[in-house]
């Protein structure tokens, strides 16, 4: 069986609400996560919420990271997508981890795009 994409959910408990109430950091941090992995960043949409919370996504040519803060309750769901080969999500997961101060994290990981056959990730097509 071959995958095209590796899907990693995430939630982060235990955050200092500071670190979950600032789109600006948040943005850097989304955008270095992708960096630190080997993604190459493409664009960046984030969003302050009102009184608190953010959301967020930063567009890689190998998929997308996206977040959504609950800063009341120390709080995050993260979302990490990436497809091909090159990039390990786990990478970026395990960056944002340490960088919100995370106390606690679960996570899982599921495949996206499960085929039978080998995949070549975004072979030629001819039309």
């Amino acid at each position: 069986m071959s995958a095209l994409g590796r899907h990693i959910l995430a939630e982060f408990y235990g955050c200092p609400p500071e670190k979950l109430n600032n789109p600006d950091r948040i943005k850097q941090e989304m955008v270095a996560a992708a960096l630190e992995a080997g993604a190459e960043v493409r664009e960046t949409v984030f969003h302050q919420f009102s009184p608190q919370g953010v959301s967020g996504v930063v567009v890689i040519s190998e998929s997308h990271l996206a977040i959504h803060t609950w800063p009341e309750f120390g709080y995050a769901a993260v979302d990490i997508f990436t497809c091909g080969q090159t990039v390990d999500p786990w990478v970026s997961c395990n960056y944002l981890k340490q960088r919100f101060a995370a106390e606690n994290m679960t996570a899982r990981e599921i495949k996206r795009g499960i085929f039978d056959v080998p995949l070549e990730h975004k072979p030629a097509v001819n039309y």
